[in-house]
């Protein structure tokens, strides 16, 4: 086993160079991945009808008319949207 040394100047094998370098990687694409499907979830959950029969509609019914407005609906798909386009830009990025 040779032994690598990181610009701080300390050594470190191989191995655990390239096993900080692969959990960096697998951190980067979990955290797409996640970036990517809460978009998705977020894209379409307010107009689907599990939006207008929610736990906070039920226990705080003065939200009704703020979080059924066609407004707030479109402002929750646009940040689906955005977040789909964050991971989208993730993607292209080069990986640590």
């Amino acid at each position: 086993m040779t032994t690598a040394t990181l610009p701080n100047g300390s050594p470190h094998s191989e191995t655990s160079v390239s096993a900080r370098s692969f959990l960096a990687r697998l951190i980067h694409v979990l955290g797409t991945l996640f970036l990517f499907e809460v978009g998705v979830v977020l894209l379409f959950m307010p107009w689907f009808s599990l939006w207008d029969r929610n736990y906070f509609l039920s226990h705080y019914p003065s939200l009704r008319p703020f979080l059924l407005h066609p407004s707030v609906r479109g402002v929750v798909t646009g940040l689906g949207a955005l977040d789909i386009v964050v991971a989208a830009g993730m993607l292209r990025r080069q990986s640590p």
